[in-house]
């Protein structure tokens, strides 16, 4: 069973700084059918403006996941970690018994355009750790990139959720087959269009996705995509 969550349907506030579109409630925005999908808690689309960005701020037990699109992306935490995130590049911090950090588009005059996953984690009190890996998403196209795992494995974060991140640029034409380990799962148009199981999604759409053991993925115009495979 699949169940498409539109983009034009995504709550949506813009700060002037700060224009972001939310898969799921969070801060202000508050929708009761909409408040995240098995683990998958937060799914939001952030554009920065230049210079601005999220001043130090507190987490704990949540499993925070920050992947540029286009831009860069300044990190700084309070367990002495810093960064600049790129398109290709992942962030992981887990927020565990707690953390503060900001996050900040150093740039002068480009956006940032990214999205910030967060997913519960299946124990509280937690170390807190933070990591930051470049994948080759760019580099080696039309397959979906283990990102992160419980496990940890083929180099992926390990992480402490029920859940697994792929993500992956598929040119125009791609058609590929993608098992559900886990049983459910959610996919999340970054650009472009692709149909899932025969139904078309375009960018900013995501869909939950229930009792399928098999994904058939397919573009004519290419796609970037994120898949969550939840417990």
């Amino acid at each position: 069973m699949l169940n498409i969550r539109l983009n034009e349907d995504r709550g949506h506030a813009n700060h002037g700084w700060l224009d972001t579109h939310f898969t799921f409630s969070f801060a202000d925005y508050h929708d009761p059918d909409h408040m995240g999908f098995r683990a998958l808690r937060v799914i939001n689309e952030d554009y920065i403006a230049p210079g601005m960005g999220f001043g130090t701020h507190p987490h704990r037990d949540m499993e925070i996941l920050s992947y540029v699109l286009s831009g860069e992306l300044g990190h700084k935490d309070s367990l002495g970690s810093g960064g600049v995130l790129k398109h290709g590049e992942v962030q992981f911090m887990s927020a565990g018994t707690g953390i503060r950090h900001s996050e900040a588009n150093p740039s002068p005059n480009e956006t940032t355009h990214m999205l910030q996953i967060w997913l519960l984690p299946n124990r509280s009190g937690l170390d807190p750790k933070y990591e930051q890996k470049a994948f080759p998403i760019s580099g080696e196209p039309n397959i979906l990139h283990l990102i992160a795992s419980q496990d940890g494995r083929d180099g992926s974060f390990s992480i402490r959720s029920d859940a697994e991140f792929y993500a992956g640029i598929l040119s125009a034409g791609t058609r590929l087959e993608q098992p559900l380990k886990l049983g459910h799962g959610w996919l999340q148009v970054a650009s472009g269009e692709i149909a899932v199981n025969g139904l078309e999604l375009k960018a900013g759409d995501g869909v939950a996705i229930s009792d399928e053991k098999q994904l058939q993925l397919a573009t004519n115009a290419g796609a970037e995509v994120l898949l969550f495979d939840l417990a």
